[in-house]
């Protein structure tokens, strides 16, 4: 039995992320989605695509990059 870092759920189905050389462990996806994945500076959703970022700001998209001043980010295809 493994204990989800972020929900504290104690299972025999968990999984382990390393992200910068810490580990974590999860019971399902959306508790790793929200620890490990970044949130878009303009609109606050996760970023769980490939996401822009510049300057060490991250968005979700080019489009709310856009809104707030970044106008040289395009979103990858």
């Amino acid at each position: 039995m493994a204990r989800c870092d972020q929900c504290g759920n104690d299972t025999d189905r968990a999984f382990r992320i390393e992200i910068g050389g810490r580990r974590l462990t999860f019971d399902s996806f959306e508790c790793a989605i929200e620890m490990a994945a970044p949130r878009c500076e303009h609109c606050d959703c996760r970023i769980i695509g490939h996401g822009v970022e510049q300057d060490g700001r991250m968005f979700c998209c080019a489009h709310c990059a856009s809104h707030d001043g970044v106008e040289a980010l395009r979103d990858r295809a």
